[in-house]
């Protein structure tokens, strides 16, 4: 990277520059000082239909004005990074493409934040400077440099943007102090989760269902959630002060109801409730424990290395099912598979829609057993699993049951949602439970497995690659290509919005993790695998070390740990169970 020059040495290298052919504008990465911020152009694009060029802007913390109490908290520093990026966004969008020119010439572009608040590369708040990344489309016509629409972009637009978008004293200062407090008030609800014994709160007045299959903006003229009395609790919030709603007790839960009455619509709200929201999203306080989990089943997933022996056993073809790999899974088979990596990744609680499992996963009723002896059917329910893994194990379940009636049998809370109003009636089905014959559950010892998974590395040298070191070449990265100088090529990354990544050409599908919230976390992922198969997975450490290693080093060293030359706009973080998700699909 150059060194740091002045604004006026850039104007002068723009008009330099001026209709000259597109590779010229490589001329301009570097710093650049310009009056209240340093301006970085970290990449530029090959040409004007290709990427959009990467940059970034530096401001000194305290001549931004914010309050230090405004991020010195992991929460309200993540929540201001949210809510300055959406200020920077709406600001690019009053400039946006007024710069004229062929292919993407004229783009501003930031972040596009959801209902959910995240950590993004986006904009970074540390001790001593404010960072913010961005994408800015270089204008030509043709592919002939048009310097005078790029210096209104760098000199008049990007300026004014900064300038109201990134200064306290620009903001609406009670807008800001709103979105800090906030967070503030869902970090207290997370911690009271925890010392009440609890695993979610939905708070009274929330608005569960979205505007549509493809917005997650609250429905307008929705029926607002209410608490059942048996299940109210009231608790006291720092800035929002005494807040009630539904508290869900550890244990397990299951939601019953007729159809179209809200009953998957409260479990998604549970299962978005592991991330905070923003102000007007209507689900601000629905708060679940975050290392919740969304079960369903995934037919033609790849499984490796998994014990699945507490669901599947004594299989025709006596496969070891304590240590089972397949490259096409059943929807049962999967299913047992993410509960026993769900365990293994940390969960205290399974979130599960029984329209989304696979129906002889989840319970075999008493005629069936008839007809199939126990001998015959390698498959042990989850039904039968329920209170062991909530008795022994300490998971608690949410469930979705509207098929089934021996569910009502093994759980602690039976809520009925009638017209999206939830109804406590654990009282009254446990007294008709009495008027029906129990079913028989003959599981067998319930035992967790020691969850040593080691990954084997993904690429090994072979004898050619020795030979190559051996005469000079340079050696060959077990997870990489090498160059002809021996230099390591790290490998190519791609997504495919929330469907999917690659790394190379390994595909690695997360289209069925129901919990990633925006399609940045799934670039994130793919940028988290590469690093662990560098520098994780060499075959000393088991998966749950692994992936300590990856979130550990994106926790401590921030996205630099991760990239390699710049750190890109365009990264959220996910929790560390999508991280172990997406390494459990890594077919590599």
């Amino acid at each position: 990277m150059n060194n740091r020059k002045t604004s006026a040495e850039l104007r002068t290298l723009l008009k330099s520059i001026d209709h000259r052919s597109y590779p010229a504008y490589k001329a301009m990465a570097g710093e650049w000082r310009f009056p209240g911020f340093l301006l970085v152009i970290d990449h530029v694009q090959g040409d004007p239909f290709a990427s959009p060029s990467s940059l970034h802007v530096e401001i000194e913390t305290a001549r931004t004005g914010f309050p230090e109490s405004f991020y010195e908290k992991d929460c309200t520093r993540t929540a201001l990074q949210d809510f300055l990026t959406r200020q920077l966004s709406a600001q690019f969008e009053r400039y946006n493409f007024k710069a004229k020119g062929s292919g993407k010439s004229g783009l501003l572009s930031v972040s596009r934040c959801g209902q959910e608040v995240l950590e993004r590369s986006a904009c970074e708040i540390r001790r001593e400077k404010l960072i913010v990344r961005f994408q800015v489309g270089f204008p030509a016509f043709g592919r002939t440099i048009q310097a005078g629409e790029l210096e209104k972009i760098l000199f008049e637009f990007l300026p004014s943007c900064i300038e109201n978008s990134l200064f306290y004293a620009r903001l609406d200062k009670k807008r800001v102090e709103k979105c800090v407090f906030l967070a503030e008030d869902q970090e207290e609800l997370r911690g009271i989760l925890t010392r009440e014994g609890l695993v979610c709160f939905v708070a009274n007045g929330s608005i569960l269902p979205r505007k549509s299959g493809i917005s997650n903006l609250p429905l307008e003229k929705s029926v607002p959630f209410t608490s059942p009395a048996s299940m109210e609790r009231t608790f006291r919030l720092p800035h929002y002060g005494d807040i009630s709603g539904m508290a869900i007790p550890k244990g397990v839960t299951l939601i019953a109801g007729g159809g179209y009455h809200g009953k998957s619509t409260l479990l998604e709200a549970v299962q978005s409730g592991v991330y905070n929201h923003i102000a007007g999203d209507g689900r601000e306080y629905v708060i679940t424990d975050d290392t919740a989990v969304k079960l369903r089943a995934e037919d033609g997933r790849s499984i490796r290395n998994v014990d699945i022996s507490l669901f599947i056993n004594d299989l025709p073809n006596k496969k070891d099912t304590t240590s089972f790999t397949t490259a096409d899974a059943s929807g049962s088979t999967s299913q047992a598979a993410a509960v026993m990596e769900s365990v293994e990744a940390g969960t205290r609680l399974l979130l599960v829609d029984e329209d989304t499992s696979a129906t002889n996963f989840m319970v075999r009723d008493e005629l069936m057993q008839r007809v199939i002896s126990r001998d015959k059917e390698p498959i042990t329910p989850f039904i039968e699993r329920l209170r062991d893994l909530y008795e022994k194990a300490g998971i608690s379940t949410i469930m979705v049951a509207g098929s089934s009636g021996a569910f009502f049998y093994t759980a602690d809370y039976i809520l009925l949602m009638d017209c999206y109003r939830a109804v406590d009636i654990t009282q009254r089905v446990k007294s008709l439970c009495g008027e029906f014959p129990a079913p028989r559950l003959k599981a067998p010892e319930f035992s967790l497995p020691s969850f040593n998974r080691v990954f084997p590395v993904s690429a090994r040298r072979t004898a050619a690659d020795e030979s190559a070191g051996g005469k000079g070449g340079g050696e060959r990265h077990r997870n990489g290509r090498q160059d002809r100088g021996g230099r390591h090529e790290r490998k190519k990354i791609k997504t495919f919005g929330m469907e999917s990544f690659s790394l190379d050409k390994e595909n690695v599908n997360v289209h069925y993790l129901e919990q990633l919230a925006d399609q940045e976390q799934t670039a994130a992922l793919a940028y988290l695998l590469r690093f662990g198969l560098e520098q994780a997975l060499d075959g000393r450490r088991n998966v749950r070390q692994a992936v300590q290693f990856m979130y550990d080093a994106l926790e401590k060293k921030g996205w630099e740990a991760l990239c390699s030359s710049y750190v890109p706009c365009g990264l959220a973080k996910p929790r560390i169970q999508e991280l172990f998700a997406s390494l459990n699909r890594y077919r590599g």
